[in-house]
């Protein structure tokens, strides 16, 4: 059983900053990619970051400058930090990890439950 507990969700002032942050936890033996991906309010869900264990960085082009994924492999953590946030960024974020559990040979994808982000004026 794979966890992933988000946090940091919540109201933000236009043009302002949010971290997001988020703990995968459970019977994992190796986590490869971690990323957020988030649904805006009537479109499917889309992918915003990616970060490989390799440090290869992939994002959507709508965040590029304004939006920055780390991780810490040892903490099993991966964060979001948001700026420059806007009305086009108002929605829910989750958090994503390929990972490979302990007593299974595949590789699959997690995500967990989302924390809304909201943008008021």
């Amino acid at each position: 059983q794979v966890q992933l507990v988000e946090s940091g969700g919540g109201p933000v002032q236009l043009g302002g900053s949010l971290r997001l942050s988020c703990a995968a936890s459970g019977d994992i033996a190796t986590i490869y990619d971690m990323g957020w991906d988030r649904q805006l309010p009537g479109k499917t869900r889309e992918m915003v970051a990616r970060l490989t264990r390799d440090g290869d960085f992939r994002y959507a082009d709508s965040v590029k400058g304004r939006f920055t994924v780390s991780r810490d492999d040892a903490k099993r953590t991966v964060d979001l930090q948001m700026s420059g946030l806007n009305a086009g960024d108002i929605g829910v974020y989750y958090c994503f990890t390929h990972i490979r559990m302990t007593l299974d040979p595949r590789t699959l994808g997690y995500w967990g439950q989302g924390t809304p982000v909201t943008v008021s004026s």
